[in-house]
């Protein structure tokens, strides 16, 4: 299995972020699960990088040339793929993924997390998306989700379309891994 991980190319001042990057990375390397991402060096996109690496799995980057420097590319990664623009980015993620867990991030979390949703919402695709909910940092934007569907903005069925947990156990049986 591969799953995607959306998360920041900053660091989380929350422990409990780091504390889950390293059972998370502990799973994907039981189970044998590898991790595709941004293929950046820095923050919590690094972090998962490095500690999966270091427990001898595979790692699979995806970043776009403009973003070489500024999110300094992971050096040691099992393939990193180097692209034209996020387009092509957030394209061949999805095309190198079974299922997408978005952790903690900022704008462009949110930006790979609604372009992936959208997709499935179109039929697209049906893979599994998930948000961990870790220390309830996504509780206000689940909360925005379920208030545009209750404000028949957001079909019910469609907000059946991602899964959210503050349980990696949850979302690991929800991902079908191991």
């Amino acid at each position: 299995m591969k799953v995607c991980i959306f998360c920041g190319a900053n660091a989380s001042n929350d422990p409990e972020v780091d504390r889950q990057v390293k059972i998370i990375t502990d799973d994907f390397s039981r189970h044998s699960v590898e991790m595709v991402y941004g293929g950046a060096g820095i923050g919590i996109m690094g972090a998962l990088a490095t500690e999966l690496i270091n427990k001898g799995g595979v790692v699979r980057g995806v970043i776009p040339q403009q973003l070489m420097k500024k999110e300094i590319a992971h050096g040691g990664l099992t393939e990193l793929f180097v692209v034209k623009d996020m387009h092509e980015r957030k394209k061949m993620m999805y095309d190198l993924s079974d299922a997408f867990l978005i952790f903690p991030g900022g704008m462009g979390t949110m930006d790979e997390l609604f372009e992936i949703l959208t997709w499935k919402q179109l039929g697209l695709h049906s893979k599994p998306i998930a948000i961990f909910n870790i220390n309830n940092y996504y509780d206000d934007l689940l909360k925005f989700l379920n208030l545009a569907t209750d404000k028949g903005l957001i079909k019910p069925q469609d907000r059946k379309l991602l899964f959210d947990s503050d349980s990696w156990n949850e979302i690991r049986d929800y991902f079908k891994m191991g």
